[in-house]
């Protein structure tokens, strides 16, 4: 369909897992990308080559997602290398499960910097790039059910998850009459890394409270990615989307 043809698109912790798959998706529909992590890995380089591949333009840079500075720099970095930055995916993100009666200072702060300040920072980066621009532009927070539901042993998850739903709320509500729309993404019990870790048994537990019995797929996050960084999407700003096959409804 070609949706997003002559658009940049840079997605924060894109070498594996959904921000990989958000990247091969919206390359497919003609986007040049633009991806982070905290290294280039041989995940990265592989990420490079499957979009490459696609016959657009990529390239993966190493940066802290949870630094202010870095990020600076990585998105002028980016601006220069591409011209301009038209949709921005704030995926990076990481867990340190406890319930609250254990979880030490370190684990909420890191999870606080990595899933929360990090959208801070590139939001703060990228907006007066697109600001400038006479094009419609697009920022999506990777936010989770966790974070409109809450869940145990998962405070400083659910809090960071939450903030992103905020954040896009608010930043919707600031820079809407510049062209951008701001939205969330807060996806349910999808195939990732982390989830195809747990026992059979537990999957299906999972499964059973979901009304599409069954877990979602990378490629489920993707499809709505999409929508919110298109045109399709261009009268949706201030949303939270949940995919999450009914499972909170």
């Amino acid at each position: 369909m070609n949706l997003l043809v002559g658009k940049v698109a840079l997605i924060t912790g894109a070498a594996r897992g959904i921000g990989k798959a958000i990247a091969l998706k919206f390359a497919s529909e003609g986007a040049d990308i633009a991806f982070t992590d905290l290294v280039i890995d041989e995940n990265g380089k592989q990420t490079e080559q499957e979009i490459a591949a696609l016959g657009v333009q990529v390239k993966g840079y190493a940066s802290n997602a949870a630094s202010f500075e870095e990020t600076e720099a990585v998105v002028k970095q980016i601006h220069e290398d591409f011209g301009h930055i038209d949709i921005l995916v704030n995926n990076a993100g990481i867990t340190k499960d406890a319930i609250m009666m254990r979880m030490n200072e370190k684990q909420w702060d890191d999870v606080i910097a990595v899933n929360l300040k990090s959208a801070f920072n590139f939001i703060h980066a990228v907006t007066p790039i697109m600001m400038r621009q006479p094009v419609d532009n697009s920022i999506i927070n990777m936010s989770s059910v966790v974070g409109v539901h809450g869940n145990a042993g998962q405070a400083n998850y659910a809090a960071s998850k939450a903030g992103l739903i905020a954040l896009a709320k608010s930043i919707a509500q600031e820079v809407g009459r510049r062209r951008i729309r701001a939205n969330a993404i807060a996806p349910g019990f999808i195939d990732t890394d982390m989830t195809k870790a747990l026992s059979e048994e537990v999957r299906q537990e999972w499964c059973q409270r979901i009304p599409l019995r069954r877990s979602g797929t990378v490629e489920d996050i993707a499809n709505v990615a999409t929508f919110l960084a298109s045109e399709m999407s261009s009268y949706v700003t201030g949303q939270v989307i949940q995919v999450d096959g009914g499972m909170n409804m």
